[in-house]
């Protein structure tokens, strides 16, 4: 098989091409709500039309934009999909160093919100499409580029609208998209990550409702102290652990690259009875949280809702709680658990649900090509399967017969971990981590519109 890596001049461009689209990305505000990703696929259209290509602008509502390229193979093989979203999740500029929407090179990061979710992946994608276009490439599989809106408010505006309204334009055999790619330190040793499972989402109302009155006149039953005591018993015992065989063959991976006196103890992290032990032994709190989050489903409340007068006791109170669903668990296990918690007084609703997503076999031709390419441009840290606490757009794509894996690349120092920078403050990008995931996106890119 033969590499496609650009030679030195070329390799220049195209890093160049994919910092300068990623920098003007992060300065086009994108939040979702309400989302406006209008003008960022405005840019994209424009710069894969400029290498030939005829993007495709489709508008799910008025300035949600989803934008679909294809360069046209000989169609020998099923295409490829590289998918990525527009939009991003909201950012409290008082808290961040830098404003979020600044896109400027500080302490050799670039900065700002999306540039690890994800618009870093639009940019190498974008770049990768332009140059193979400019190149003249005619691969054996036909190469998709999908650019979507809403994806961080479930995606019913974007890959999900795609997948219902327009099937045929984002068919294909594989897709690369986001939930793996990054670096994780474990016990010394560092591993890139392929997502190839991730947990469903099941977003919730937990309403009290209690008799209104005075508030001179206090009510030990209102609606207001009903959810609250629900909501801080939920945040004191959680819900059941559970296994799940993803999250053992990811655990499974870490401890088979650990020496042998420490793989018994990094397999019991994976355990729904005793990793939570093990894991109170692990110093990193961010760590804690990430493991912890795989040992069953997990409902978080995030909004709260009640009354509009302070000397008013209201008739119901509200919390709006973000369900996730462990591979191998339902929406309906996930409700059943939060019920038993929050306690029959407290009545829930659905309000948008996906299922959990598991490749199954993990193994395929792209998969072999990650870790082809991954033992060349990252020697000694090994990939290993991951499994994701969130939820990406693979539900659409592998709706459609796709076989997704996360894989996003980019290479962070010891000191700044991934999951930090996710809808975190401060949200950035090494400038040479960016370069490297270019490069790396690339070479797999080339090699598995071949195989």
């Amino acid at each position: 098989m033969t590499s496609k890596t650009p030679h030195s001049d070329d390799d220049a461009a195209l890093i160049e091409h994919s910092f300068r689209l990623c920098q003007q990305l992060l300065r086009i505000d994108t939040t979702n709500p309400p989302g406006n990703e209008q003008e960022a696929a405005e840019l994209v259209a424009e710069e894969l039309s400029s290498a030939g290509l005829e993007p495709m602008m489709l508008h799910s509502a008025p300035r949600r934009t989803n934008v679909v390229a294809r360069l046209r193979g000989t169609g020998e093989k099923p295409p490829l999909v590289l998918a990525a979203h527009l939009d991003v999740v909201e950012a409290e500029p008082a808290a961040w160093k830098h404003p979020p929407f600044c896109g400027e090179v500080h302490d050799g990061c670039l900065r700002g919100r999306g540039a690890i979710d994800m618009k870093n992946m639009v940019a190498m994608s974008v770049a990768i499409m332009a140059r193979l276009a400019r190149e003249g490439v005619k691969p054996k599989r036909d190469l998709i580029f999908a650019a979507v809106a809403d994806e961080e408010a479930g995606c019913r505006l974007g890959s999900l609208w795609l997948a219902d309204n327009h099937p045929d334009l984002i068919r294909a055999e594989f897709a690369i998209g986001e939930g793996g790619g990054f670096n994780i330190e474990v016990a010394g040793r560092t591993f890139f990550t392929v997502e190839v499972a991730e947990k469903g989402l099941c977003w919730m109302r937990a309403r009290a409702t209690g008799e209104p009155g005075h508030g001179s006149m206090p009510r030990e039953d209102s609606a207001v102290v009903q959810l609250s005591e629900s909501i801080a018993r939920l945040g004191k015992e959680g819900l059941p652990r559970h296994a799940s065989a993803p999250v053992k063959d990811f655990v499974g991976a870490l401890a088979s690259h650990l020496p042998a006196a420490l793989r018994p103890i990094i397999k019991l992290l994976g355990s729904p009875s005793v990793g939570p032990a093990v894991l109170s032994l692990l110093p990193d709190p961010s760590v804690k949280r990430a493991f912890r989050a795989l040992l069953g489903n997990t409902a978080s409340p995030t909004v709260l809702r009640a009354g509009n007068k302070t000397n008013v006791i209201p008739g119901f109170a509200e919390a709006e709680i973000d369900g996730r669903i462990l591979p191998g668990q339902t929406k309906e296990d996930l409700m059943r658990e939060l019920q038993a918690v929050l306690g029959p007084r407290i009545e829930l609703e659905v309000l948008h649900s996906l299922p959990p997503v598991v490749m199954e076999p993990k193994e395929s031709s792209l998969y072999s090509t990650i870790h082809e390419v991954m033992a060349e441009r990252a020697p000694g840290a090994p990939v290993v399967p991951f499994v994701l606490a969130g939820f990406t757009d693979a539900t659409a794509f592998t709706r459609l017969g796709a076989r997704w894996y996360g894989f996003a690349p980019v290479r962070l120092p010891p000191t700044m971990r991934f999951a930090d920078m996710f809808h975190g403050h401060n949200e950035r990008i090494p400038v040479d981590g960016l370069a490297w995931g270019t490069q790396t996106l690339w070479e797999i890119v080339c090699r598995g519109i071949e195989v």
